[in-house]
């Protein structure tokens, strides 16, 4: 394989090599070791990392004769024939543009990660394009514009942690983040399509073509946001307002449901010496979250559209809020057609505990979910309630005893029995003691198993004019209609206890 290789390409594959045997020797120092298959993975990198590094010094020995050459023919007063013969040859014309080029190959590395142009992807596996993809995706999201550091962050989490062999996401945070499918994409905000430069479109045919190959939109229209500017990624980094989203497990997904595995709590024994092992094996189950579509619309005045400087950021500001607004209150209480909400999980299972008495909240129930919570998830649980039920909480204690929570004067305490006091609006408020009804007032558990499943990837269609219901003519507004993809359930019911203060029928 190496005779194949340019020396650029030998250098990247030698740095590919040393990426994979640092990860490796990481491996081999935890508790798993190596198994037999990367044994012989490391035994085969270090056969090639041989192979690659003496084709690379015998490329830079040609090229060093090359130079030698030219020096001797300058000498002799044939320059330009030098030059002919270097360009002439296929290799030597290669090397010269490799080594005698002002830029240093470490400089070269990657200076624009966006162009694939330059990737050899013959002679390679998908697999090895892949590497190349995600390399190219992490040094460009350091260097793109509009992106801060927890963005950024967040980002390349998204790249490292759920990309795929092929480097799908990689490709994606590409193609969508390059410096022209930006400045596409600011235009089209504008209704401006017809002002696309040649690498402009090429840009937006290149990120649609992505985008239908992962199934993220169709032919019918709509554009990607841009990678910096996608909600999806925005909101998973940023720190979201959203307090379920802050603490719950998020995943991306790269279908319609998204698949999973789960186990209960492993069963274990003492057995007899040189008895037979009993039969302590968890029983395995494969939860599945289905995705769900979720709309918007933003309408702006076409002076608006004019006068903003930066149409596009603003536009990407407004769809994350607009998504994250939608999404609190389905992570809450969302059924049907929308994320399953941690309220609707619960509902009807084992882990909601009724209160002491009906059609009363009082302090003994919240230290009753408390113990009721098994201790493996105790110790990373958070609590959950309306702000209004906190408030419950914390008139308690009106004369100052072992149940203050706090004093009037004080903003509401970030903790209620050491763990974190989380807010959703869209749990229950009051206690309702009219009518056979429950009141599910407050979560305690680990928000781990409540997963959230995110498809990278926000559509944005532009509606050039807006017409009044009346007369059906042009409103003077233009508009933004947006579409995006999630899914939430709890994986493991077990790990909450939601409190019921069940009415009097």
């Amino acid at each position: 394989m190496s005779v194949e290789l340019t020396h650029t390409q030998a250098v990247h594959r030698l740095r590919d090599i040393d990426d994979e045997l640092e990860r490796l020797s990481a491996k081999a120092e935890t508790d798993t070791g190596l198994s037999d298959e990367d044994e012989t993975y490391w035994a085969e990198l270090m056969r090639e990392s041989g192979e690659v590094d003496e084709h690379r010094k015998s490329l830079e020995r040609k090229a060093e004769k090359a130079r030698h050459e030219l020096r001797v023919k300058a000498v002799r007063g044939n320059t330009g024939l030098a030059v002919e013969a270097g360009a002439a040859g296929s290799d030597k014309g290669e090397l010269d543009r490799d080594i005698l080029d002002p830029d240093s190959i470490e400089d070269r590395r990657f200076k624009n990660p966006w162009d694939l142009s330059e990737m050899r992807t013959f002679n390679r596996t998908p697999s090895e394009v892949g590497t190349e993809l995600r390399s190219r995706a992490l040094s460009a999201i350091e260097t793109m514009p509009g992106m801060n550091q927890a963005r950024r962050e967040g980002a390349t989490k998204i790249v490292e942690q759920f990309d795929d062999e092929q480097g799908s996401l990689s490709r994606l945070c590409l193609e969508s983040s390059a410096p022209a499918y930006l400045r596409a994409f600011a235009k089209l905000a504008r209704g401006q399509q017809h002002g696309l430069s040649t690498d402009e479109q090429s840009a937006v045919d290149r990120v649609m073509g992505v985008a239908r190959a992962m199934s993220l939109t169709d032919g019918s229209g709509g554009y990607l946001v841009p990678f910096q500017l996608d909600p999806t990624v925005i909101i998973t980094s940023d720190g979201s307002r959203n307090d379920i989203r802050r603490v719950a497990r998020q995943v991306v997904a790269t279908g319609d449901v998204w698949n999973g595995v789960s186990a209960g709590a492993t069963s274990w024994s003492w057995d007899a010496e040189a008895a037979e092992v009993s039969d302590d094996a968890s029983t395995f189950v494969q939860p599945t979250i289905t995705i769900y579509k979720g709309a918007g619309f933003v309408p702006i005045s076409i002076e608006a559209a004019m006068d903003e400087a930066n149409v596009a950021n603003e536009v990407g500001r407004l769809l994350a809020f607009g998504k994250e607004t939608l999404e609190a209150g389905a992570f809450a209480t969302g059924t049907g057609s929308q994320p399953q909400g941690i309220v609707t999980a619960l509902t009807g299972t084992s882990s909601e505990i009724n209160a002491a008495a009906d059609d009363t909240f009082a302090i003994g129930d919240v230290y009753t979910i408390q113990g009721a919570l098994p201790a493996r998830y105790r110790a990373d649980a958070v609590w959950l309630a309306n702000n209004s039920i906190y408030n419950l909480i914390r008139r308690f204690d009106t004369a100052g005893g072992a149940g203050l929570w706090t004093t009037l004067g004080n903003d509401r305490p970030q903790q209620l029995l050491g763990r974190d006091a989380l807010e959703s609006e869209g749990m229950d408020a009051t206690v309702t003691t009219s009518g056979a009804v429950s009141n599910f007032i407050l979560i305690f558990g680990d928000f781990s198993n409540y997963v959230i499943a995110d498809r990278i990837g926000m559509t944005v269609e532009f509606i050039p004019h807006l017409f009044h219901t009346g007369n059906n003519r042009p409103s003077g507004s233009r508009g933004w209609y947006a579409y995006f993809r999630v899914g939430a359930d709890s994986v493991n019911d077990g790990a909450f206890r939601m409190l019921d203060v069940p009415s009097a029928a």
